[in-house]
């Protein structure tokens, strides 16, 4: 196998799930956040929708705030957890950069609304994959209030549109390490 197969596959093998919690507090160069994105935006797309779009906070704390104050309002007082509103709020004390990633849905209704997600989850995995060759810590979090209305309604999306999760960059000091609980022959199954 030559060189640059192997650098990915290091690559793809290496990547791992950084909790916000675990990172240092060291900032990245916007430049960097920026590159990221551009290897997100050569994601597949089918139709060439390019359904992805990205909000980037380059002050985790602005968004860990406003991400709390969604919460508080979407849930009843009876509902209402302290302890989930402030671990919101303090959730990027550590990060770098924090991306809100939406899938904006295209025009032609033809393509359906799966090939949208699976191009945006495309997108993501480039920019994790990318973090990870520059060293980074990432963390993909659907937590919180995320994938609720009323964060949907906090981003002004349509009703057709969808929050993907939220990226938190940073860097960390240890990493995890990686593992499978399923083999990958129990995974495959090979026709002839």
């Amino acid at each position: 196998m030559d060189n640059t197969f192997l650098t990915v596959a290091e690559n793809i093998k290496t990547r791992r799930t950084v909790k916000p919690a675990m990172m240092n507090g060291h900032k990245a160069p916007n430049g960097h956040i920026a590159a990221l994105l551009e290897l997100a935006d050569w994601a597949p797309t089918h139709g060439f929708t390019e359904p992805w779009r990205f909000i980037v906070y380059e002050n985790p704390e602005q968004f860990c705030a406003e991400h709390a104050e969604v919460y508080k309002k979407s849930v009843s007082a009876e509902d209402f957890n302290e302890a989930t509103y402030n671990n919101l709020k303090t959730l990027g004390d550590k990060v770098s950069h924090v991306i809100i990633t939406v899938m904006q849905r295209g025009d032609l209704p033809k393509i359906p609304p799966f090939e949208e997600v699976a191009a945006v989850s495309s997108a993501i995995q480039n920019i994790l994959l990318g973090a990870t060759a520059l060293n980074m810590a990432s963390f993909w979090s659907t937590g919180g209030a995320i994938l609720k209305p009323a964060f949907k309604e906090f981003l002004n999306l349509r009703e057709e549109d969808n929050v993907m999760g939220v990226l938190y960059l940073g860097y960390a000091d240890q990493y995890p390490e990686g593992k499978r609980t399923v083999p990958l022959e129990d995974k495959i199954k090979w026709v002839k």
